[in-house]
């Protein structure tokens, strides 16, 4: 068995592995990878999602067991390598020695960081591994002001990161743009105004001079090229990367003027034995810095050591982001003989087709603000538009058929026809697809097109919500309904098998509540619900709950405030001002719930239901009442919704705004639904999202009365409750819709299936039947008694939580650790004789 050593394994390194021990089905190669970090390859490109909760197992990208087979591939965790001997062909490590019959550099490269002057004082970070951002996070604790030098993608996934700690960020670019590598001048232009809406600062062709350290000797200021100074507290460099080539020096091999282990179209470097791959290596006077590339080099070099000629063929550079929540893509070549373009200033889109002279060609482009048509826009490239191009520039969406020929995944190089070929083989949904041909399994982006694909196919996909009921969310809501079910053991013996499992249970508890079936803890039904809802409370990472009560449109009174700081104060309650115009009172034991309840309902206030997928928050502006651009009561309506659709369980949550004005300042679009004033009453949009795929609303209808506005939302919601699969958003439901918004709007405005009245009346009983859930949870012993941390010791707290003070707040002590994802210390406590 011949052998083969990696060094590093990043993403690049990684699919090596991967590909080469799939591909040797003959045993020809052991494989050995030396790892500098101390943890497995995990997903560079989405770093940024540490700062959302991820947690690096979560970012992993080594499957699980992949490295148990001792004999054929073998992983030497913080193994730094520090010579490659070639004339002995052995790589070494402060540790000992590795053989090789063939060795593949896939070293990656480090942050740039450029040379002025400070840029080593402490409170100074670059972003590229685990450890930079675990770093980044302990310094930014109770500091305020941070800023990143480089305004490109890694600098704007940077800016995201100290938003995400709480920092005023500001974003220094010394190019006259933001994305200039990317963007044109107007996209660039419409990144930045949805970037400072954000509330970050952007100082675009601004040289940094020199940092300036505080008493402490810590970075205390910037001093910009025109003089200029800004105060900070931190500083992020994203300044770009530069290939980590210093092996290759040592070792003799050739390297380009600016670096980059040079290699040729067979991914060799001038020693015959020795590979390198991705963001190390110089492939005919170019670095690439995105993974595709990489992953395309890994491929060849596979191949080559299976004596299977393989040459490396270039890179697809298209890039799809969701930058501070904004979407970017760029695709192709966006410099075409024909440019076409549209933008829409009061949304942030933007979009440009390059396109031949003849428009009969699509080259490239760029998308702003809105990216749903990039998989097959891409798709496109070297083809027609597939589809109108005036119903692009009205709607930003496409629709047509790709050719066979069409790149579907970039980043693996799949294409319609290797998608068809895996369909004919057996592939019945996207899991199967992945797994066949790796397709959707790197960035994602293009997983809704498979779903095109798969029905373009004909394939009928599996709706069975699990292994218990052969029938979709809507289907058993229909039998639920219809059949006049109202248990679970009665539905399962009539229409399922076996006793359930954690995707039906709640599914179906979910459905019983929304057809008014009494309390969600009442008898059977408390059985049913998962963690969340089972002590009508969300649970948190280290075993604690956050209470959150419901504060309609975001009003509410002094008197009340003093209430919820007073229970804070008491329990000692970390608090948080959400984004839905809440109050987070997160930290609370299970045992203390009830009471913390009893004090907030005895002043007024009902759940709000933070913890179910049910109506959260109808977000408002301060609309005529203060504001001077306002045109409506947006506060007086927010309230009347809010307090309408309390309660109401849905597949999934559901969040709503109403702004005043078309200032837009309640950011109703990005809402399930948003209602925005107008001179002649309201606009209503629907299906809109934020979340991991932002999506905005669609106009619905204009100029509405308040009536007739809240019997379309009515009708809205109640059709959405019946139809929805399980745990689709609004957004998804309406995109899923035979005939869209247009469809809707003939059920619900024109009546075409008959269903209106029926619609209307099920809101109307919603409405009267409802009843605060943690009000009815006070009044009955048999409900309290299931919030005790130990069924033993119902008096006893759980010891074993723990807390820090950060920033005047009580924290979790060990907020560093492993998350608890599910139930609670509930079972019993080991009590001493």
């Amino acid at each position: 068995m011949s052998r083969v050593v990696v060094v590093g394994n990043g993403m690049v390194g990684q699919r090596f592995v991967e590909t080469l021990r799939a591909r040797d089905v003959d045993g020809r190669w052991q494989i050995t990878v030396l790892a500098e970090e101390n943890r497995p390859a995990y997903d560079r490109v989405g770093l940024s999602a540490f700062f959302s909760g991820a947690t690096p197992e979560e970012l992993s990208l080594v499957p699980e067991g992949f490295y148990d087979h001792e004999g054929d591939v073998c992983l030497k965790l913080g193994a730094q390598v520090t010579e490659v001997d070639r004339d002995r062909k052995v790589v070494r490590t402060v540790d000992g020695e590795y053989p090789y019959d063939a060795l593949v550099l896939a070293t990656g490269s480090y942050s740039f960081v450029p040379p002025v002057p400070g840029h080593d004082l402490p409170g100074t970070f670059v972003y590229r591994t685990i450890d930079d951002l675990v770093a980044l996070r302990d310094y930014a604790a109770g500091r305020g002001v941070g800023a990143v030098v480089g305004g490109g993608l890694l600098g704007l996934e940077a800016a995201n990161a100290l938003r995400l700690l709480g920092l005023q960020t500001h974003i220094v670019e010394f190019a006259p743009r933001l994305m200039p590598q990317q963007l044109d001048e107007s996209g660039a232009a419409m990144l930045k105004v949805q970037v400072e809406a954000l509330g970050l600062t952007v100082h675009t062709a601004t040289k940094t001079e020199r940092l300036e350290p505080g008493a402490d000797g810590a970075v205390k200021s910037m001093v910009f090229g025109d003089g200029q100074e800004l105060g900070v507290d931190l500083v992020v460099f994203a300044a770009g990367v530069r290939p980590r080539d210093e092996l290759a020096r040592k070792a003799g091999l050739t390297v380009g003027e600016r670096g980059g282990i040079a290699v040729d179209e067979t991914c060799r470097t001038t020693d015959a034995d020795v590979y390198a791959i991705g963001e190390c290596a110089l492939m005919i006077d170019r670095v690439y810095g995105l993974v595709q590339p990489g992953y395309a080099m890994a491929e060849v070099v596979a191949q080559q050591l299976l004596d299977q000629p393989a040459t490396f063929k270039g890179a697809d550079l298209s890039t799809k982001l969701k930058l501070l929540g904004i979407d970017v893509a760029v695709f192709g070549d966006a410099q075409g003989e024909l440019d076409v373009v549209y933008a829409d200033p009061a949304y942030g889109v933007y979009a440009k087709l390059a396109l031949t002279d003849d428009a009969q060609t699509l080259l490239g482009g760029i998308l702003v603000g809105d990216a749903s048509a990039y998989a097959t826009l891409r798709a496109s490239i070297g083809g027609p538009i597939p589809g109108k191009l005036a119903d692009f520039l009205g709607s930003g969406q496409v629709e047509g058929t790709l050719p066979g020929t069409a790149q579907v995944c970039s980043c693996n190089a799949v294409t319609k026809n290797d998608v068809f070929e895996a369909i004919s083989d057996g592939c019945k949904d996207v899991p199967g697809i992945k797994a066949c041909t790796k397709a959707g399994t790197t960035c994602g982006s293009c997983v809704p097109l498979l779903k095109s694909l798969l029905a373009e196919a004909g394939v009928q996909q599996d709706k069975a919500i699990c292994e218990h009921f052969a029938f979709s969310r809507q289907e058993l809501f229909d039998l639920i309904r219809v059949r006049g079910i109202t248990t679970f053991s009665q539905l399962v013996a009539e229409h399922g098998q076996g006793r359930g499992c954690d995707l039906c249970k709640p599914t179906v508890a979910s459905i019983l509540a929304s057809l008014g079936n009494g309390h969600v803890l009442e008898g059977e039904q408390a059985t049913l619900q998962d963690t969340n809802d089972h002590f009508l409370a969300n649970l948190q990472r280290n075993g604690t709950y956050s209470v959150v009560p419901r504060i309609p449109g975001g009003e509410i009174t002094p008197d009340k405030l003093i209430v919820i700081g007073e229970v804070a104060r008491d329990y000692g309650l970390y608090t948080k001002i959400t984004g839905g115009q809440r109050i987070d009172l997160l930290g609370a034991r299970v045992d203390q719930l009830p009471a913390i309840w009893r004090r907030l309902v005895d002043a007024g206030f009902e759940s709000g239901h933070a913890y179910g997928k049910a109506l959260r928050t109808v977000k408002s502006c301060v609309g005529t009442t203060w504001c001077r651009y306002g045109v409506q009561d947006s506060v007086g309506l927010a309230i009347a919704l809010e307090e309408r659709y309390r309660g109401l369980r849905a597949p999934h949550k559901i969040k709503c705004a109403v702004s005043g004005c078309a200032r837009e300042c309640a950011e109703a679009r990005s809402k399930d639904f948003g209602v925005i004033a107008t001179e002649n009453g309201w606009n209503l949009f629907l299906g809109g999202n934020g979340g991991f795929r932002p999506r905005h609303a669609d106009l619905f209808a204009t100029d509405l009365d308040t009536a007739t506005l809240v019997r379309y939302i009515d009708r809205f919601l109640m059709f959405y409750i019946r139809t929805a699969d399980r745990l689709q958003r609004t957004a998804a439901w309406l995109e899923s819709l035979d005939g869209g918004l247009d469809y809707l709007r003939e059920v619900i405005v024109d009546d075409s299936l008959g269903l209106c009245a029926d619609l209307d009346a099920a809101m109307d009983r919603h409405v009267g039947s409802y009843v605060d859930e943690w009000r009815a949870t006070l009044e009955d012993p048999d409900k309290l008694r299931r919030f005790v941390s130990f069924v033993n010791a119902p008096d006893a707290p759980d010891p074993s939580i723990e807390f820090v003070t950060e920033r005047g707040q009580r924290v979790p002590a060990q907020h560093r650790q492993p998350v608890v994802v599910a139930g609670t210390r509930l079972p019993v406590r080991e009590v001493d004789p």
